[in-house]
């Protein structure tokens, strides 16, 4: 059953993302050669006017090839890839990240819908009068010290922002506590239940080894109308986005090691887990965790594909960039070259996630 779970999750964002080339490219009169799901040898495939429609048997990927893309005689016919305007086959390019977005969305209306969101707000502030209510041992774990109370954070209060950066929801301060892990002073801004923003410094406190401030969240919040599910799952798709932009730059600092950083495999396992204790509880968690992946992996894979690495779709965007400002096309050669090394690299770095995937899957 995971195993189906699993192939899904990836033939759902896969599916959407080349549907978003293939609508586009069908709106421009692009013709599409072939629209494949998968990679490797074919299992099914049948043809319908133009477009060859094709499922193959590795589900970790897919393609939308138009005419003139893999044939440089075609480049002349009307209804091939390059003999479009640069603006047309840059919506046609970005249709496909640009729909792992609208998918990370209305899935995020679905979860929340059901489970509601986290709001940046504070539900409760640790101080001397009620510590040791959330201790199970009675002891005081910041000793005397609460930094949100000594700022005057109050429960009820919204964070807008962490040192100038614009948080939506409470797990966003979360990872950024997480991440920022200093008793350096923390730079908030808020806004009371009256309406009324402030500013505070925050002194972190180190707790267990961490450093924290002292708050607790409300909790989860079920939206109150269509307009408040619709900023929520807004917030939702941000916070994924931000998370992905976020974990490539903890990559490129080098503040996690490759040894962390998963691939198929990997996210497979963690799905897997998931699934499994999700399935315990009911039907419903066990689908809306599903949905969960979606979101996230649909996020991850729209934001990945924008980066203008060639063989990717943000690397094709950035030709087509240069082609607009300059007005002149790169030589077809040189972008193919230029593609290719792109892609060898790509796929040199993921048989070393693979690679890492093995280890940490089955031999961690």
């Amino acid at each position: 059953m995971n195993i189906i779970l699993i192939i899904l999750v990836f033939g759902v964002i896969i599916f959407f993302h080349e549907m978003g080339h293939f609508a586009v490219a069908k709106l421009n009169h692009i013709t599409v050669r072939e629209f494949s799901m998968g990679f490797g040898p074919k299992l099914f495939s049948f043809k319908k006017k133009e477009t060859q429609y094709t499922l193959r048997l590795i589900p970790l990927g897919g393609y939308c090839m138009m005419l003139s893309e893999d044939e440089e005689e075609n480049e002349r016919d009307e209804n091939s890839f390059d003999k479009k305007s640069v603006w047309a086959r840059m919506a046609t390019i970005l249709a496909g990240p640009f729909m792992n977005f609208v998918i990370a969305f209305l899935f995020s209306m679905v979860i929340i819908h059901f489970c509601g969101s986290d709001p940046a707000e504070i539900g409760g502030v640790y101080d001397s009068s009620n510590i040791q209510e959330y201790t199970q041992d009675g002891t005081d774990p910041f000793n005397g010290t609460y930094p949100a109370a000594d700022a005057g954070i109050q429960a009820g209060d919204t964070v807008l922002k962490i040192n100038g950066s614009t948080i939506k929801n409470f797990r966003e301060l979360q990872i950024y506590l997480e991440i920022y892990n200093s008793s350096d002073p923390i730079e908030l801004t808020l806004e009371r239940e009256d309406g009324t923003v402030y500013d505070t410094t925050v002194y972190p406190a180190e707790v267990g080894g961490s450093y924290k401030i002292g708050i607790m969240s409300i909790g989860r919040v079920l939206p109150e109308s269509f307009g408040e599910l619709c900023r929520y799952s807004l917030y939702e798709t941000r916070y994924w986005v931000k998370a992905t932009f976020l974990s490539l730059k903890l990559i490129f600092t080098r503040q996690v090691s490759s040894d962390e950083i998963s691939g198929p495999i990997g996210v497979a396992s963690s799905m897997n887990q998931t699934f499994n204790e999700a399935a315990k509880s009911s039907t419903i968690d066990l689908i809306l965790n599903w949905m969960n992946y979606i979101v996230l992996l649909s996020a991850n894979l729209g934001v990945m594909n924008l980066l203008p690495i060639p063989g990717l779709d943000g690397g094709r965007f950035l030709f087509l960039l240069i082609e607009a400002v300059t007005r002149k096309k790169a030589p077809k050669d040189k972008e193919n070259l230029v593609t290719m090394i792109g892609f060898v690299l790509v796929m040199l770095l993921m048989v070393v996630i693979l690679f890492n995937d093995i280890k940490n899957v089955f031999f961690g």
